[in-house]
């Protein structure tokens, strides 16, 4: 169809002809990528049909497939059979969440730490650690995967969270997010398709995002991701891999129940996905949720890559987290972690791993469940509607609002008010549903009467 039959056609986006060079694919999509990023293409934007595009640029069909497709693998649109493509909720900027200095004494109730106030339960710890006579053995580059005494230890302490393996299916990473890395960047190529949450743990959006993954959101209800709806979509386009953190979900605070967990084990299996899941959280349920069994890799264990960061747990500040995977995966996975870590620090691993066979581990998780109940009691005082929903001692509360306006207008304002929140639109590896949220930190304020400061401005706003 000629070019100029278009000039008055109504559609989303008209790029403009004159402006592409070759190759023209490329060309194409960085000027999407550009508009995206000015804001003149906004999240949520169905974009024009491809045949309709190419008619209207006069351009090869198969030239605008190639430009959605470089587009899509960068995270910057998404496909929905049936409905079109549309622009990612976040294409436009990074939503990746740190702990950063806010400035005018503004209460933080955005970042989620992990009750610091309990640090200094270690620190006689350290002392000792250092006093060792291996000290020095804790410096050096031996034992890439970790330590064998590191190694045991971390198996008893996974064997209380119901997670049971053996020293040579287990190696200590960085952290929880330099875990998934390492599952992401080993065993997964770009382009590949990751089923996650509607709302999902926003730095794995991000690390999807650097490795051109394309996330598939999966809608859930109060059981955790539903089963069918993960099939539904793989039979559409087929799914490589699955994101689940089934102890607590960042940030809805759904805990997974057994039944629907052995539904999605179901799934996973039949389909030959690859599970990864984090279960930084489960220290909140093991012993204490009547009816926890376990992680759904217990299901899968050939198919499963099993995370549990101690950072929440024990020590946000000592950057361990244990990485438990099937012979299948080794290769791929110690290779990653040689390549990109080299090892895992020694000296932090001694000291969570001093925790663990003195004791103390266990005072610290304990003292952390009473201040977590403390902290969700002090929010149902101001939200009581909300008690019972999600996991009763999670960290942070997913509250509902009725604000309908952009997430980065409301955070604006509460910020203006006093206190630093986070809108669930950071969270969305999808379009936007009718209802939006506020995560709520409870554990990065240390004193209490701060917490209830900072809550009762939230009530007051919102």
């Amino acid at each position: 169809m000629p070019f100029n039959s278009f000039l008055n056609y109504p559609m989303s986006w008209k790029p403009e002809r004159s402006r592409l060079k070759r190759p023209i694919y490329r060309s194409l999509a960085e000027q999407m990528e550009k508009d995206i990023a000015t804001g003149f293409l906004p999240p949520g934007t169905r974009l024009p049909p491809q045949r309709e595009l190419a008619d209207f640029l006069d351009i090869n069909f198969t030239t605008v497939t190639r430009a959605y497709r470089l587009c899509e693998l960068k995270g910057l649109i998404y496909a929905v059979t049936g409905s079109g493509t549309f622009v990612a909720p976040n294409a436009a900027k990074s939503v990746t969440i740190s702990a950063d200095t806010l400035a005018g004494g503004s209460i933080d109730l955005g970042f989620v730490s992990s009750f610091e106030q309990c640090n200094n339960m270690i620190s006689d710890t350290i002392v000792s650690v250092i006093k060792k006579r291996r000290f020095a053995e804790l410096l050096d580059y031996e034992y890439p995967t970790g330590m064998p005494h590191h190694k045991a230890a971390a198996v008893n302490w996974l064997g209380n969270l119901e997670i049971h393996t053996d020293p040579d299916h287990l190696a200590l990473a960085s952290g929880t997010l330099n875990a998934i890395a390492l599952a992401l960047f080993s065993l997964f190529e770009p382009g590949n398709r990751i089923a996650v949450d509607t709302y999902a743990f926003v730095n794995f959006i991000e690390l999807a995002k650097m490795h051109r993954l394309q996330l598939v959101p999966i809608s859930g209800d109060e059981e955790g991701m539903l089963a069918e709806e993960l099939e539904a979509q793989h039979r559409i386009k087929p799914i490589h891999g699955v994101f689940l953190s089934p102890s607590c979900c960042n940030p809805t605070t759904i805990m997974i129940t057994e039944r629907r967990k052995a539904a999605l084990a179901d799934v996973i299996g039949r389909c030959g996905m690859i599970l990864i899941e984090d279960d930084i959280h489960a220290f909140l349920s093991a012993g204490i949720i009547e009816g926890y069994a376990g992680p759904i890799s217990r299901f899968l264990p050939d198919q499963s890559v099993y995370i549990c960061g101690t950072s929440k747990s024990l020590c946000s500040g000592l950057r361990v987290a244990y990485l438990v995977y099937p012979d299948r995966f080794r290769e791929q996975l110690l290779s990653a972690l040689f390549n990109i870590n080299v090892k895992t620090s020694s000296l932090d691993a001694e000291v969570i791993t001093e925790l663990i066979l003195s004791g103390k581990a266990g005072k610290i998780t304990e003292k952390k469940h009473v201040l977590a109940e403390e902290m969700n009691a002090l929010f149902y005082e101001f939200f009581p509607e909300q008690k019972g929903v999600g996991h009763p001692l999670s960290f942070y509360r997913w509250l509902p609002i009725q604000d309908t306006r952009k997430g980065s207008e409301v955070e604006r304002e509460l910020l203006n008010a006093g206190i630093r929140v986070y809108h669930s639109d950071r969270f969305l590896s999808g379009p936007r549903e009718g209802q939006c949220y506020l995560r709520i930190s409870l554990a990065t304020v240390r004193e209490k009467e701060l917490l209830k400061k900072g809550l009762t401005i939230l009530a007051e706003h919102i």
